[in-house]
């Protein structure tokens, strides 16, 4: 079996495993994680609480932990996401704790110099052994920015700046002793040691969804998260409700492919699973009932999606009361089996998924859920994965 001392580029891109749809947990360095209420109940992400989840899901073969680059709260009643970890940092610790499974750093190109990003990185990636995933972002919350004194220029630039800085990491984990001559980003005189794990990359992943970002995500990176979009109309009832993303897809894989890329595409998920789909949606209606509807709006401003026309409006903003953005799955074992069933039919490579309280849920996806998947070829079992 594969091991972490003989792995590949393209083994790590897989995340070491054969799964045909990956899995991972999305959002769980953030208070209330990716679920906007105010239930007693709701993830309250505590270090403890992250580290027993985290070797919960790597015992379970979860391929990945997504964590979510917060600096501040969106306030509202319960200061949505308000009590978040670092995330490089929150890496390190976790990949201390496990032993196969990949954790993400998520990181703001603008924010961190990349000389002093390439060596936390390296850091983890040698406390992993090659288990270290780099989700770089360049960048939209101009409020956060503003605590850094930081201004990330407009939307093009961002990009560029973000091209300038994955070029600059590039070369400070390949090579030594050089200058980086950038529009942007000046480095001189080079040298940083050790490299990456077993003389590879981490795997890196973007969520860019304009144009500029998809564009960057194809150039750049292993992995590229868009929308499943279940909302897209259907011709017929044996239709997939995802079958709209299957030509992005194929896009996007495409386009990679130009450049030499072989590019996973993935999506992200907020899951309500319970034993029936009455259970399951007694309980979303519950968690809905009690949104924070004042971080909401906070959030709404934010972004500026205040000033779009009021129907618009109100259903980004029922959207995000059913989880912050992704696909919205809820049922029982055999639904939401079937439903990620069909999210890898149409094209995607993984998924990354929230609950409204992790340790609270895994156990039940893990046991009822997975041996599902299994049972249709899409996973294999943990103890098969390799350590």
């Amino acid at each position: 079996m594969l091991t972490h001392e003989t792995a590949s580029s393209g083994a790590r891109a897989s995340m070491y495993t054969s799964n045909r749809l990956k899995l991972g947990l999305f959002g769980a360095n953030c208070s209330s994680g990716r679920t906007v209420t105010m239930v007693p109940e709701r993830w309250q992400a505590s270090w403890r609480d992250n580290v027993q989840l985290a070797q919960m899901a790597d015992a379970a073969g979860i391929d990945f932990l997504l964590p979510i680059g917060r600096w501040k709260g969106y306030g509202g009643d319960t200061d949505y996401q308000g009590a978040t970890f670092e995330t490089i940092t929150w890496a390190t610790g976790l990949l201390a704790k496990t032993e196969r499974i990949v954790v993400f750093g998520t990181v703001h190109a603008p924010l961190f110099p990349p000389i002093i990003a390439a060596k936390q990185m390296v850091t983890a990636d040698h406390v992993g052994e090659g288990c270290f995933g780099l989700n770089l972002v360049c960048g939209w919350n101009e409020g956060e920015f503003e605590m850094f004194g930081v201004q990330p220029g407009d939307h093009q630039r961002r990009y560029a700046q973000g091209q300038e800085w994955i070029d600059a990491l590039s070369a400070i984990w390949t090579r030594n002793d050089f200058d980086f001559d950038g529009e942007i980003i000046k480095l001189h005189g080079v040298r940083a040691k050790p490299k990456p794990w077993g003389e590879t990359r981490p795997v890196i992943l973007n969520a860019g969804s304009s144009p500029e970002g998809k564009a960057f995500a194809i150039r750049n990176c292993d992995a590229f998260f868009t929308s499943a979009n279940p909302t897209a109309k259907r011709t017929s009832v044996e239709e997939s409700p995802f079958e709209e993303a299957a030509g992005r897809i194929m896009e996007a894989k495409t386009q990679a492919l130009a450049y030499g890329r072989k590019l996973g595409v993935y999506t992200a998920s907020t899951v309500t699973l319970r034993p029936t789909q009455r259970e399951a949606e007694d309980y979303l209606q519950y968690v809905q009932e009690n949104t924070d509807w004042n971080a909401i709006d906070s959030i709404m401003e934010m972004k500026g999606l205040n000033d779009k026309p009021p129907e618009i409006r109100e259903r980004i903003r029922a959207g995000y009361a059913r989880g912050m953005g992704g696909v919205p799955l809820t049922g029982s074992p055999d639904t939401i089996a079937a439903s990620l069933a069909q999210i890898s039919a149409v094209g995607f490579d993984g998924i990354a998924i929230s609950f409204t309280n992790y340790l609270d849920e895994l156990p039940y996806f893990r046991d009822e859920v997975l041996p599902r998947l299994e049972g249709l070829g899409l996973r294999v079992p943990a103890a098969a994965l390799s350590t």
